[in-house]
């Protein structure tokens, strides 16, 4: 029988002082990441092709299953999307000119252990949206959204040789408060 990838890691160690900075910097690399892929993919002055090829690139950043949520100041249902149907809702916006923008982006959560040795944390961040017909603002909202961060190790074969390392995959992206 082959051996599992359980097979190439010693007892579940916990993240170290030294790898939790990468890990730390590495969720915030991919979370920077998507917050360029989401002005990119809203952005009517990006062409169609770069656009699809640009979600190609942010789906790669998730944990499969992801949604998103999506809110309004008109309304107090927030809405849950896959992240796919998300990105091809947000390319066809019937807006002239679609600006988004994230800031104060933080840990609000350390990364904890779960019992089958990976880790979670939650970053908070604040996404500015705005949506404008020809030169007039016709919506805005600024958002407060937690992003579920996953970290687990990963096994990669390097010239015959097993790699383990910790990778970051992005999971839910849930709205905790809309204001304008």
């Amino acid at each position: 029988m082959g051996q599992s990838s359980a097979d190439y890691f010693e007892e579940e160690e916990p993240i170290d002082p030294e790898q939790k900075l990468k890990v730390d910097s590495m969720a915030m690399e991919k979370i920077r990441d998507l917050s360029k892929y989401i002005a990119i993919i809203g952005s009517k002055n990006t062409p169609f092709s770069e656009a699809n090829r640009v979600v190609s690139r942010a789906l790669e950043l998730f944990a499969e299953g992801s949604v998103i949520g999506v809110s309004s100041l008109d309304k107090e249902e927030v809405k849950q999307y896959e992240i796919k149907k998300y990105f091809e809702r947000l390319m066809a916006l019937s807006y002239d000119q679609v600006k988004i923008q994230w800031f104060d982006i933080q840990y609000i959560s350390d990364l904890e252990m779960t019992p089958d040795g990976k880790y979670v944390g939650v970053v908070t961040i604040y996404q500015k949206f705005e949506g404008l017909q020809g030169d007039a603002l016709i919506y805005k909202d600024v958002t407060k959204k937690d992003i579920t961060i996953y970290v687990e190790r990963k096994i990669m074969q390097v010239e015959g040789t097993h790699v383990n390392f910790w990778d970051v995959l992005l999971g839910d992206i849930v709205v905790s408060e809309t204001v304008l």
